[in-house]
């Protein structure tokens, strides 16, 4: 996409690199419909949206325009697990099997909450097949996922859980909340009614489809057109259908990401992967955190661990399942190595699927947030939020 495209919006004295960056996604990187934003505590200094919200039917983005966020989902369910061990139901050092007492089959009984929570427990993958009807049911798959035997020993190593991460998760909170509120319940009435949020674990059914971007895979001559970052390997495991990689990216069987913005697969709460919301719901959340506005059901204390920079190195760094160097913490990404966002490795958030992101940036007090419906082919550092972040570096 080369044409010139209208930027819509505000930005604040000073923040005006974002919004140059923003244009530039459009003009050099294949941007088709997208949105930014930033804020300060609780004041935005950046809202941005531009582009299609669907490029066949050249239907325009709008200010409530809403997207799948994918993997981004993560760490707004991460917050609703600090709010659990904030008002007491659990603690991150808590065997899972204290809650939950299935769990404990095949040798999980001593996996805590915090090995879950940093993708440390084995269990990226099920051995049964699920689909998206089955993991709608939630007692039976609570059965699927209790039964799971471990990939590797719990706690020794940890590879991304790119989908049971939050079923598991949804489970536990279900289990620990004094109500059985699913974790998306939870989210609903504890964070975005409070915030006025524009975001949803599990979609309900007054809410519009119009509102909700269409997406795009890159394919076709556009795999060469625009910058990818995909480890050799993991390629090699997607298209020969087999590996770890492989098997965690597609269990349960929850059908193309392309095809995401359906009300069957919104609908279901998946708190690993199946959100839809704004970037601005996304900045705002932790905006909040990040400056420890107070409006956050979470303790300032719990904000202050979540942005600890000095992580517990316990396992080693490579990712068995990204097949790259990452860190975790207690549910989010951290500043480290070669992916680094932020201002200081207090900086947490998480990436999601073709490149939307969500981060806190304790030292600066900002929160940022970024949606779109191109999907880019980036395991973890998408251009096209590398640039916003740097561009927000250099503001003031």
């Amino acid at each position: 996409m080369s044409e010139q495209v209208t930027i819509h919006g505000e930005v604040d004295s000073g923040f005006g690199p974002v919004a140059d960056a923003f244009r530039r996604n459009f003009t050099r990187h294949g941007e088709i419909g997208a949105a930014v934003a930033v804020f300060d505590g609780d004041r935005p200094v950046v809202d941005l949206w531009a582009g299609q919200r669907d490029r066949n039917r050249r239907v325009a983005w709008e200010r409530d325009t809403m997207a799948p966020v994918f993997s981004s989902t993560k760490g707004m369910a991460a917050f609703v697990v600090a709010w659990a061990v904030s008002t007491g139901l659990l603690g991150y050092e808590d065997p899972v099997a204290l809650h939950w007492p299935e769990f404990a089959a095949h040798g999980k009984e001593s996996i805590t909450v915090r090995q879950l929570l940093d993708h440390q427990a084995g269990v990226p993958a099920l051995d049964r097949v699920l689909r998206l009807p089955d993991v709608a049911d939630l007692d039976g798959t609570a059965a699927v996922l209790a039964e799971q035997k471990p990939l590797w020993r719990p706690g020794t190593r940890h590879g991304y859980h790119p989908i049971t991460a939050g079923l598991y998760q949804r489970e536990l909170i279900r289990r620990v909340d004094p109500r059985h509120r699913t974790l998306g319940r939870i989210f609903a009435e504890e964070f975005a009614e409070p915030l006025g949020l524009d975001f949803y674990i599990g979609l309900p059914e007054d809410v519009s489809m119009d509102r909700i971007a269409t997406m795009s895979a890159t394919e076709g001559l556009d795999i060469l057109r625009y910058e990818r970052d995909l480890p050799v390997r993991i390629g090699i495991q997607l298209y020969g259908k087999r590996g770890l990689s492989y098997r965690a990216l597609n269990s349960p069987r929850m059908g193309a990401a392309a095809k995401a913005a359906r009300r069957e697969f919104l609908a279901v709460e998946s708190p690993g992967h199946g959100g839809v919301g704004t970037a601005r719901a996304l900045a705002r959340v932790y905006g909040a955190a990040a400056a420890r506005t107070g409006e956050l059901p979470i303790e300032r204390e719990l904000l202050d661990r979540l942005a600890a920079a000095d992580t517990a190195d316990d396992v080693p760094a490579e990712d068995l399942v990204l097949l790259t160097p990452s860190r975790y913490h207690l549910g989010f990404r951290k500043s480290r190595g070669s992916f680094r966002f932020g201002s200081d490795k207090r900086a947490y958030g998480t990436t999601g699927y073709g490149g939307s992101f969500g981060f806190a940036d304790p030292a600066t007090g900002l929160g940022f947030g970024y949606a779109m419906n191109r999907l880019g082919l980036a395991v973890l550092d998408d251009v096209r939020s590398r640039n916003l972040r740097e561009a927000l570096l250099r503001c003031r």
